[in-house]
């Protein structure tokens, strides 16, 4: 696994204007879209521009989870609606997700995909569910193992807040970074091993996502959700800390999100900082370069500082490019991979290459991955969601959320109206 891929999830509408409400999280995305694109096309266009004192992939991967534990709780509470928030989160991710897919196995015939990837069935399962990196199966396209953790996110949200738990994240943020602690110094990789994990997995995703969306059981079967994917974020991902660490980041950002609303204070997001920087404990002794404790600490406070600086920002004018480049940013992360791979296997190694023609294929090879995201974006992205919108609004039996959970429909219409002030 790779710390380079940054999961560059589109968490919630945007707004193309550069003054928009969304617009700062449009920026933020775009600043760690261009992160990631940086960490991949330095070490094979420009190795000697290549930063070591900070990691350029970490980073841009604590930014977009900050980004995505700010909103999606938020966006979950506005629909007050499971069904709609995961027909919205399934629209959103997986055409251009199996888009990618086709094209890598297509092209397999010329960049043969990679031998992280199961020739079996448990490839299969684990890419159906996009838990790859939890249940220790590589990704067809390398970036694909930070999905993982969206996902996981995603599912244990909605179980919180079918419960009624879903406004605890200072605690939960807490609670996991202390856990990503233990968790490093007890664990260094994947307990339970070989294909099952993804077989059952992906069982159980099928069958509780199905009650999840059609109302059968809803409650129970999103925890049966929630407890699976934490299990198999313990139990059988790759580098079970960094999960629980990625956790906890997100709902550190839910909780920054609680103290903008005026419902929780800051010092769970400094505690789980705090405790976050601790938990690499067995990978520093494992000599991965960026997990040291220099380079570990200045990673995540540029990270923290970048996502303060988007929020200081809101309702300014921020630069039309880097708004952009946050709306094309999920396309941007999946398709970037792919083709550097396809330009360096037409250019050849370029990394002993004349300095001028090293950038002068770095400005092409960024010049047509911004193009093809560009398309992802208009003719499989947008489609996709426009997709999503309409099955989301089709009319359906009432969305009637077990007895525990009718309190919280008061917490939904206060969300609402947060996000109508925001």
């Amino acid at each position: 696994m790779s710390a380079a891929a940054a999961p560059i999830v589109p968490s919630d509408p945007g707004r193309p204007g550069s003054g928009g409400r969304l617009a700062w999280l449009d920026a933020l995305r775009g600043v760690g879209a261009t992160a990631v694109v940086a960490e991949h096309l330095l070490p094979w266009f420009l190795p000697g521009l290549r930063p070591y004192w900070f990691s350029l992939g970490v980073y841009g991967i604590l930014v977009f989870f900050l980004v995505s534990g700010y909103i999606i709780p938020t966006s979950l509470e506005r629909h007050g609606d499971v069904r709609a928030f995961w027909i919205s989160r399934i629209f959103r991710l997986y055409p251009l997700y199996l888009a990618v897919i086709g094209l890598v196995l297509a092209l397999a015939w010329w960049v043969p995909v990679r031998g992280e990837v199961p020739r079996d069935g448990s490839a299969v399962a684990a890419h159906a569910t996009m838990l790859l990196d939890v249940v220790s199966v590589g990704g067809v396209a390398d970036t694909m193992w930070t999905l993982s953790y969206e996902m996981v996110f995603y599912l244990m949200v909605t179980a919180l807040f079918l419960v009624g738990a879903h406004r605890r994240s200072g605690a939960l943020a807490v609670g996991f970074a202390g856990a990503s602690v233990v968790v490093g110094l007890v664990a260094s990789g994947a307990a339970l091993r070989g294909g099952w994990p993804a077989y059952v997995t992906g069982a159980l995703f099928a069958a509780g996502l199905a009650c999840v969306l059609w109302g059968r059981a809803r409650t129970a079967a999103a925890c049966v959700l929630g407890v699976m994917a934490l299990a198999a974020l313990v139990l059988s991902s790759r580098v079970p800390w960094l999960g629980v660490a990625v956790l906890a980041v997100m709902f550190a950002g839910t909780a920054i999100r609680r103290w903008e609303e005026g419902a929780g204070g800051l010092w769970p997001v400094a505690v789980t900082a705090a405790l976050v920087v601790l938990a690499p404990l067995w990978a520093i002794e494992g000599g991965w370069w960026w997990v040291r404790a220099d380079v570990w600490i200045t990673t995540i406070a540029l990270a923290a500082a970048t996502f303060a600086g988007g929020m200081a920002l809101r309702g300014r004018r921020l630069p039309r490019a880097v708004v952009w480049l946050g709306l094309v940013s999920y396309s941007l992360y999946l398709v970037h991979h792919p083709l550097l791979k396809y330009f360096t296997e037409v250019t050849g190694d370029l990394r002993r290459a004349e300095p001028a023609y090293q950038v002068a294929m770095s400005a092409l090879a960024l010049a047509l991955v911004l193009g093809v995201s560009a398309l992802a974006y208009r003719y499989v992205e947008r489609p996709g969601q426009a997709w999503g919108r309409r099955l989301g609004r089709r009319p359906d039996r009432p969305d009637r959320p077990d007895r525990p959970d009718r309190p919280d429909r008061r917490a939904a219409s206060g969300a609402r109206a947060g996000l109508r002030q925001g």
